[in-house]
């Protein structure tokens, strides 16, 4: 019941289909009873020598008739319930595609990309198959088994049918204890397939690394052990599955056996005919598959149940940032400030930002510099939104961010991460993707901007050329222009740079600041990195260590301070002007 409790959106949203296949497969039983019965009626006027050649053509073609009449039925039922299946599946894999878009990175953390991959894939598809084909065994079992055994007690005995039905009973406690122990055995090998797609995706992504380090046959020892745990796994869950089929069909064999003797027994002391023997051991047989249907019904209704709770855990898992109840409207990100804000990462003991403030209005830029795992990246994040802040502690134009829609927030800024994310797409439509209505002189306006022009013309497609799965055809500084590219085609109020230049050369990084202080003008840019050259041209610049604001200021006020700033700067032009003398 909880499989059912739990899809009723679906089930209620489909309800005209399930009871058009269940109406034509409770029709279907229903005749298929009487083949059995004319069988044994020509039988028995065979017997008694009155069967006529009319009688037997009358005979057969209500036969052929009948079968035809069920084969229609029977392909209509088929394609509407196992259309609600393949269904289901669409649906599912959207709504949870839909869920994961508006999850925040402590979500990710918590699931891997492996566990997600085969929720989308096993577990909706043991979904679907408990909605499709779990009906029609369930359907068969409940309608088809009691269609026959009235009709067995109606049309020829209801004592023989009470002593052939006499093992029946074994049957339901062996398939109930099989069900159970499918279910927790499912449960394993489901998650196992996670893992290996875990382990494959890592393999896969890092191919070049596993290579260049001469890794490959310790990659492949490892992928073969996780795989082997999937296969054994899933050989425990098969073994169980063939238990049914066999036990089912001993089960039924004794029934015959009982069906048979007693039968004979009756028949020769003239209880029954014979005509009536040969049409009960028919329904008998009819009793097979709906026997068989139970025990396929236990087995994909554990699967399907199963997948649905390692489905719902994932659909319960809440976003950690949510709209607030009552929301602020602001129209223009006129200023942005942050007041003695201090964040640490969930799960982690270190506060990642201490005390950290600054304000920047609309059209300046904020350089932020410091040394490596000293929280640049971490205070980018917080305008983000990815993560809980405490309240009252950032504002845009004078407001909590938590008092302002996600969306709006997300509407003002354009962000280029340290890690780049290229679709094995052409360059044009990796670079439109925030704006996939832009014109081809936008784009190429984009592309120059962030002096990828070049680039472009040396490729025999141009903005057509196609890049490969993340950019595997293009050098670190081609992918880094093309995020910044992408970045810059959407004019966003609000534009972060989380060290986007560091693959790029100085002049290059030069050309590309040149732009964006001519073409974002009156607009706010925040920029973090590792070369001081990149944000010396910066209004206000600070310099983190350890999440702690240590200098603050202009580039000529840090230069005057004689701090880390200023030293970092010296060496970096030092080495900058030993490149040039080289060369």
């Amino acid at each position: 019941m909880s499989f059912v409790i739990r899809l009723q959106w679906f089930f209620k949203l489909r309800w005209s289909r399930y009871a058009l296949a269940i109406t034509l497969m409770t029709i279907i039983s229903l005749l298929s009873t009487i083949p059995p019965k004319m069988i044994g009626n020509t039988i028995d006027h065979i017997r008694d020598k009155n069967l006529s050649a009319a009688g037997l053509d009358h005979t057969v073609l209500l036969l052929v008739g009948l079968s035809i009449l069920l084969y229609v039925m029977a392909y209509i039922w088929i394609t509407t319930l196992f259309g609600n299946s393949a269904l289901i599946e669409k649906l599912l894999r959207g709504r949870l595609l839909a869920h994961l878009t508006k999850m925040t990175p402590g979500f990710f953390q918590r699931n891997s990309t492996g566990q997600l991959m085969a929720l989308a894939t096993n577990d909706v598809l043991a979904i679907g198959q408990t909605a499709g084909y779990g009906v029609m065994t369930l359907v068969n079992t409940l309608v088809g088994a009691s269609v026959v055994i009235i009709t067995m007690i109606s049309l020829i005995s209801f004592k023989l049918m009470i002593a052939a039905l006499i093992p029946l009973p074994i049957l339901v406690v062996v398939i109930n204890k099989l069900g159970k122990k499918i279910r927790v055995r499912f449960i394993a090998a489901q998650a196992s397939f996670g893992k290996m797609n875990d382990q494959a995706l890592e393999s896969i992504s890092g191919m070049r690394v596993i290579r260049s380090y001469v890794q490959e046959e310790k990659d492949i020892v490892a992928f073969n052990q996780v795989t082997a745990d999937v296969m054994n796994k899933n050989k425990r869950v098969s073994i169980l599955n063939a238990l049914f089929q066999p036990t089912i069909s001993l089960i039924v064999g004794f029934s015959f056996c009982i069906g048979i003797g007693y039968g004979s027994y009756m028949v020769f002391h003239q209880q029954i005919t014979l005509g009536q023997l040969i049409s009960f051991n028919i329904y008998l047989g009819m009793l097979i598959w709906p026997m068989i249907s139970f025990g396929e019904f236990i087995n994909v209704l554990q699967r399907g149940s199963a997948s649905v709770d390692r489905l719902d855990k994932a659909f319960s898992q809440e976003a950690d940032i949510k709209d607030a109840a009552e929301l602020i409207s602001v129209d223009v990100p006129a200023s942005i400030e942050m007041k003695q804000l201090t964040f640490c990462y969930p799960g982690s003991a270190n506060h990642s930002l201490e005390q950290v403030s600054f304000r920047l209005e609309r059209g300046e830029t904020l350089g932020i510099v410091g040394r490596t795992g000293g929280g640049k990246s971490t205070l980018l994040k917080q305008l983000l939104r990815q993560y809980p802040i405490e309240h009252q502690k950032l504002f845009i134009a004078e407001t909590p961010v938590e008092k302002i829609a996600l969306d709006q927030m997300k509407q003002w800024i354009a962000y280029v991460p340290q890690e780049h994310l290229l679709l094995s797409k052409t360059i044009r439509e990796n670079i439109a993707l925030g704006k996939p209505k832009a014109t081809l002189p936008e784009i190429e306006h984009a592309v120059e901007m962030a002096s990828f022009t070049g680039d472009v013309a040396q490729m025999a497609e141009g903005l057509e050329t196609i890049i490969g799965e993340n950019g595997v055809m293009l050098s670190g500084g081609q992918k880094q222009r093309i995020a910044i590219a992408r970045a810059l085609l959407i004019d966003s109020e609000i534009l972060i740079l989380d060290d986007s230049l560091s693959a790029v050369d100085a002049r290059t990084e030069s050309r590309i600041l040149h732009q964006i202080r001519m073409n974002r003008a009156g607009k706010t840019t925040l920029i973090t990195s590792h070369r001081l050259s990149a944000v010396s041209h910066a209004n206000w610049i600070l310099v983190l260590d350890e999440g702690k604001v240590v200098e603050e200021g202009t580039h000529e006020q840090l230069m005057l301070h004689r701090g880390w700033y200023k030293e970092q700067w010296d060496h970096q032009q030092m080495e900058a002007s030993l490149q040039e003398g080289e060369q």
